[in-house]
């Protein structure tokens, strides 16, 4: 039998400023400094997904926060490999990189037109929602 608290959380839409597709930078933990974008984000676990771009690949990006996760040879003459996976990161270690200056900025939400909107704090301007990277995730 869920709790009360469990009833309450399951009929509300969870709120998250950040978004798939946003530009961020990792403000702590061991990739600080970096900027990448967002791939998938969990509002309920408060945590997302994050890759950059690979200037020697442009087709396969490079994770960031990664994890190395060691891949056994399945069949004869194939190698073992390290592979590099994307860890979650906590939605508070991020923030969002501003699209008029490109530094990073706190996110705000405010009515406008009668829709509720996000905007940068650093620079009062509004955020325009960009579009899903993928849906098949």
């Amino acid at each position: 039998m869920p709790t009360k608290a469990e009833l309450k959380l399951a009929g509300k839409k969870i709120k998250c400023k950040l978004r798939t597709g946003d530009k961020v930078m990792i403000v702590a933990g061991k990739d600080k400094g970096e900027i990448g974008v967002i791939l998938k984000v969990s509002p309920k676990e408060n945590k997302a997904l994050i890759i950059k771009e690979n200037p020697e690949n442009p087709d396969q990006p490079l994770p960031l926060n990664a994890v190395v996760k060691h891949r056994k040879a399945r069949y004869q003459g194939q190698k073992s490999e390290r592979v590099l996976l994307p860890a979650p990161i906590n939605l508070s270690n991020l923030m969002l990189i501003d699209p008029t200056t490109n530094a990073p900025t706190r996110v705000g939400r405010r009515v406008e037109d009668g829709k509720i909107v996000r905007y940068a704090k650093k620079s009062n301007t509004t955020l325009v929602d960009t579009p899903n990277i993928s849906k098949d995730n």
